[in-house]
């Protein structure tokens, strides 16, 4: 039997209970925090839209992750100079980043202090309201690539793209695209893998897309074209053991949450706290503290199915 199905074949139930422990009996791998390389910021839940399959189920009612403030965001970039930390890139993931009211300062100041900016937008309704596109455009003037706009395309055809997003939602998407590319601002493209297509499939599909768009975007390069494995609350997910690494072939170095941290504010709650990543926003054994030196103390159980699917097994991240 090929040895990387003990770690894909079906266990018994009661799986992801035990942080220490596998329903098996076997040790749960752990992931320290080697280098933090993306600090995320959640800005709220809030969203213009709901989705199909939202992993953090954003709309315009859930603001079970209120909107952080400048002033908040500050203070975690103050500390990442006061700690004499290397963080190459600021990761703004919502929500709606842009239905944040103190959004663009926000970005501005990760700018200023020299971090790279990536920001995840479906680009639609909130992104072209005529004040906020002021300071989108002052960005993109004053600090070209360094800002990345990271736009949800679920996929390459309205047909697909619209069952998830809703009627319609394709085409205002596109706008909000063409009015990025026409200022010069950076632009990236997130998929999904939900349709029974290939990955070649789908990335030459985006790549007709681009073309037909004048996007100068690569479809074929992961980091510019980012195809996110599905995430099925309801799906029997294997856990990840200490010996996966070894049968896997895979490092735990090479998972997100080796790198990435997120600070979301929670609704009624007096400060912000930081997460282990973007995927796991309401589990509260995946908050590690309130700073990121108490988020670096100790290694992050992989105790989700998330842990296994998207990002040991998938592979997946969501920084640049």
């Amino acid at each position: 039997m090929d040895q990387s199905l003990r770690c894909r074949r079906h266990v018994t139930a009661g799986k992801f209970r035990d942080p220490a422990l596998t329903a098996g009996g076997n040790p749960r791998a752990t992931v320290a925090l080697k280098r933090l390389r993306t600090l995320w910021f959640n800005t709220g839940t809030l969203c213009n839209i709901a989705c199909v399959n939202c992993y953090i189920e954003s709309s315009p009612a859930n603001d079970a992750l209120v909107y952080l403030s400048p002033d908040e965001v500050a203070l975690y970039l103050d500390e990442i100079a006061a700690l004499g930390w290397h963080v190459p890139e600021i990761g703004f993931t919502g929500g709606e980043p842009f239905m944040n009211p103190g959004f663009n300062r926000m970005c501005r100041m990760a700018l200023e202090r020299g971090h790279a900016v990536l920001v995840l937008t479906n680009a639609m309704q909130p992104m072209m309201r005529p004040q906020v596109q002021a300071g989108i455009r002052a960005l993109a003037r004053e600090f070209g690539t360094k800002i990345t706009f990271r736009v949800s395309l679920d996929h390459w055809s309205a047909e697909n793209h619209d069952a998830l997003r809703g009627a319609g939602s394709f085409a205002r998407t596109l706008q909000g695209m063409h009015w990025l590319r026409d200022i010069g601002a950076r632009l990236n493209v997130a998929g999904r893998s939900l349709w029974n297509e290939s990955e070649e499939e789908t990335r030459a599909g985006f790549a007709g897309l681009f073309r037909m768009h004048d996007f100068n975007i690569n479809a074929q390069d992961p980091a510019q074209t980012v195809i996110f494995p599905e995430i099925d609350e309801n799906a029997d997910v294997p856990e990840i053991t200490t010996a996966c690494w070894d049968i896997l072939g895979k490092s735990p170095d090479s998972v997100m949450c080796a790198t990435s941290r997120m600070v979301v504010k929670r609704k009624g709650a007096a400060h912000p706290v930081v997460l282990s990543c973007t995927l796991l926003p309401y589990d509260p054994q995946f908050e590690l503290g309130r700073t990121l030196a108490e988020s670096a103390a100790r290694p992050v159980a992989l105790n989700h199915p998330h842990c296994a699917k998207f990002c040991v097994l998938g592979g997946a991240s969501c920084s640049a």
